[in-house]
């Protein structure tokens, strides 16, 4: 599994927290200089929707005005977008195959992960 999250993220150090005591093995990727790939941001709009990806409390997210933006742009350009600036996507990512998860959410993990 790969996880992208952000070390000073409180929500990323929940979710490896969980993963950690559920024995999952995982692949730790800093999401500011690596963000997921496009085909990995594609799965997960598949499955949340494109809105749901955004790190909406992000300073960058404001910065860039990208809720006016993103009225506008076409899910290819947000997944350009995205797939170029790991601080506008919401953390962490967990992606293993065709499983991915956005954000933490304790029910979701143990469903997802904790089975692996």
């Amino acid at each position: 599994m790969k996880f992208y999250g952000y070390n000073k993220c409180g929500t990323c150090k929940k979710a490896e927290k969980f993963l950690d005591g559920k024995g999952v093995a995982y692949q730790s990727i800093d999401i500011t200089e690596t963000p997921p790939p496009k085909k990995v941001l594609k799965q997960a709009i598949a499955r949340y929707g494109l809105k749901k990806l955004f790190n909406t409390s992000g300073v960058q997210y404001k910065e860039l005005n990208m809720k006016d933006r993103l009225k506008t742009m076409t899910e290819a350009e947000a997944v350009d977008l995205l797939a170029s600036n790991g601080r506008l996507v919401k953390r962490p990512v967990a992606v293993d195959g065709d499983t991915v998860t956005v954000g933490f959410n304790e029910d979701e993990y143990k469903q997802t992960w904790a089975k692996k």
